[in-house]
């Protein structure tokens, strides 16, 4: 079996789970498409307030390309370009999710799955996490959107020294350069991801929702940012029900019940 995506939902968290075991979550070209067609079916989702994106079992979020079917699907430039285009439906679909998406990484997180990661709004590790990017020990050029999310997050020096050397971080390394939020023991990181994912769920996801767009158009080009969407997105939440519920649950001393709208 090339491995598969697997899509859970449940109290207003999707769960994308990728299942590859035996190649210890190697990303084939189908499992690409899956994770782009989840995400199509999360977008339309009006109940899910919040992803969380993680590899089957706890030995590896994504530890890659799938190198086995490479004399197949990648077997020359025209074949990569198909190839990429897959992987790049996947990665905008996720990247675009107006919700919050978490990645939980247990194990190994190496090349496509660091890309994966750098997708997800937020990244929690498990102690024995460990991340690398070996293009360069593969002799494969690497896309300037991968380059370019990871010099937001970490900044020009951090991505070169990632890329030129090829190395493996260690999570405490991970957390020290800003590529993970936090690590947790190994036995904890599940529980406390979906603890995470549930305070999210609550909040309110008109609100969310804003600053997520809000942070991603800042991260863009002064000339190209759509600041009368971001305006919009918080001229709805101020018109909203959840703000008015918002208000009087804080008067009245209690938890507010948001809705969505």
């Amino acid at each position: 079996m090339p491995g598969q995506i697997h899509l859970e939902r449940r109290d207003g968290i999707a769960e994308i789970a990728i299942d590859h075991p035996e190649r210890r979550n190697a990303m084939s070209l189908s499992m690409w498409e899956g994770l782009g067609d989840a995400c199509e079916s999360i977008e339309k989702d009006e109940t899910v307030r919040c992803v969380i994106v993680r590899g089957a079992g706890d030995e590896a979020f994504v530890s890659g390309a799938d190198i086995s079917e490479f004399g197949a699907v990648r077997s020359s430039a025209d074949a990569e370009k198909a190839f990429n285009r897959e992987t790049s439906r996947a990665v905008l679909k996720l990247a675009t999710l107006p919700m919050p998406v978490l990645a939980c990484i247990h194990g190994f997180c190496i090349g496509g799955g660091v890309a994966l990661s750098l997708t997800c709004d937020l990244r929690y590790a498990s102690d024995d996490a460990s991340f690398a990017v070996p293009a360069a020990r593969l002799g494969l050029g690497y896309a300037l959107g991968g380059i370019q999310a990871a010099i937001q997050l970490l900044g020009p020096a951090v991505t070169k020294e990632i890329f030129f050397t090829a190395r493996r971080y260690r999570a405490d390394e991970a957390l020290q350069v800003g590529l993970v939020n936090r690590v947790f023991p190994k036995a904890e990181l599940d529980a406390e991801v979906r603890r995470l994912a549930e305070t999210i769920a609550t909040n309110a996801p008109l609100t969310v929702r804003a600053v997520k767009l809000a942070a991603r158009e800042a991260q863009r080009d002064p000339l190209e940012r759509d600041t009368d969407a971001v305006q919009a997105a918080i001229a709805a939440c101020f018109d909203s029900e959840d703000y008015r519920e918002g208000v009087k649950a804080f008067l009245e001393k209690r938890t507010p019940r948001f809705r969505g709208r």
